[in-house]
């Protein structure tokens, strides 16, 4: 289907939503494209892979939907704002020069760029902000622990990021100071506003977080546990309706949820 426009769209009553796909090949790009397909506001335009035309996969495109890697971006970035294309992006990875030119490409075009298209993950994330707003990290000590499959490539995952971020902000930490990756040899006590980041990979694990809280006596955790890839497949459709007559800017799922 790449650059072929399916013609049914034009006999849709009303017109479905045209969807563009980039990474064709890869696990979520055929999920994504099997979410599309079953979705019936929706209509699979055009895909793209590695080494072919991204402008002819973009054009005359409503939404294009990105789950690929991080060298991609700065293209998909300039030929979305060119072809005035909106963008769902969950693609993870991106270096602090790519994240600031994902926000100025939001000044021209909408964007939901999200690490977690998932509904019971952002519920996650919402639920991990009021846990750390009550419990804080003074008599609490929090740690993080993330688990995928043995073919991701970034560490922490995408969502961990956000998780951290989440809690840093909520408890005055910050990444660099007090976010510790996994604990070796001899340690020495916990400081009390670390944050511990633990990251595991193997087998075909899609993707585990969970959020802990432990004081003396009590342990509180936030625990969700992906067995499938189509959660977040169609997390990322429904993203890409909700984005139809959006104004541009950058948005993530919790606007798509109404958890703001």
């Amino acid at each position: 289907l790449s650059c072929a426009l399916d013609k049914s769209l034009f006999l849709s009553n009303p017109p479905r939503m045209k969807i563009s796909v980039t990474g064709r090949s890869g696990r979520m790009g055929q999920t994504v494209i099997a979410a599309i397909e079953t979705e019936a506001a929706t209509s699979l335009h055009a895909t793209h892979d590695s080494g072919e035309d991204l402008s002819c996969a973009l054009s005359d495109a409503d939404v294009v939907i990105d789950f690929t890697l991080p060298i991609l971006t700065d293209e998909l970035l300039a030929t979305a704002v060119e072809k005035k294309v909106a963008l769902v992006i969950g693609t993870t990875g991106h270096s602090e020069v790519q994240k600031q030119a994902i926000v100025e490409a939001a000044h021209s075009i909408p964007i939901v760029y999200a690490s977690n298209f998932s509904t019971g993950v952002n519920l996650l994330f919402h639920l991990t902000q009021k846990a750390a707003a009550i419990l804080g990290n003074e008599v609490f000590d929090i740690e993080v622990t993330e688990m995928h499959h043995r073919h991701k490539v970034d560490a922490p995952s995408g969502t961990a990021r956000t998780l951290l971020d989440i809690l840093n902000e909520e408890t005055a930490t910050s990444y660099e100071n007090e976010v510790t990756h996994g604990r070796e040899g001899n340690a020495g006590p916990r400081p009390s506003k670390e944050i511990g980041m633990h990251t595991l990979r193997g087998g075909d694990v899609v993707g585990d977080h969970t959020v802990m809280f432990a004081a003396d006596g009590e342990r509180f955790e936030l625990t969700h546990k992906a067995s499938s890839r189509l959660t977040f497949a169609s997390g990322a459709v429904r993203a890409a309706l909700w984005l139809k007559g959006r104004e541009a800017g950058l948005y993530d799922m919790q606007d798509v949820l109404g958890l703001k």
